[in-house]
């Protein structure tokens, strides 16, 4: 039986990402693919950039079954460090 979307966005990640997104050492548990992409949409601190832009397109192709969570860790993390945020991967 093939997986739902919801099931591939929120799988969680063999390791999560640890950010400070409201203020410095105070960490949010980012681990699912779905909370990366509401991450970028709802607290990101920059409104663009081209590492958030493709962030933001990789996990919506997770979500079609065209990559993996894996590749959306990554560019998530890309997005935080291009974005300022200090960041435990």
């Amino acid at each position: 039986m093939a997986k739902s979307d919801s099931d591939i966005t929120q799988a969680l990640w063999p390791k999560p990402v640890l950010l400070a997104l409201e203020e410095a050492g105070q960490y949010v548990t980012i681990d699912t693919t779905q909370a990366a992409s509401w991450a970028m949409i709802e607290d990101w601190p920059t409104e663009d950039g081209p590492a958030l832009d493709k962030a933001l397109l990789v996990c919506a192709d997770v979500i079609k079954g065209k990559r993996t969570n894996d590749d959306a860790r990554k560019a998530f993390i890309a997005a935080a460090v291009e974005a300022g945020i200090d960041i435990k991967s």
